[in-house]
């Protein structure tokens, strides 16, 4: 039987049963992204149980502040 998952769903399955598998948790930081991979992580029902957090730093100061980027 043919899986009717959109691709990005395969993709987002495929992380969240690694991380599962190895008792791991992902937490990501985007910037040009907007949330976008934070949002198709935690569109994904259960994700809570290996999603730690995501932080979105759009501006350079927000980038330097949160997350040590270097100027």
């Amino acid at each position: 039987m043919k899986n009717n998952l959109e691709p990005q769903e395969d993709l987002v399955s495929a992380v969240a049963n690694s991380l599962i598998v190895r008792g791991w948790t992902i937490a990501l930081a985007e910037s040009c992204t907007g949330g976008l991979v934070c949002a198709s992580l935690t569109d994904l029902a259960g994700s809570s149980d290996w999603f730690e957090r995501g932080y979105i730093t759009y501006s350079n100061q927000a980038k330097t502040e949160c997350l040590d980027v270097p100027v």
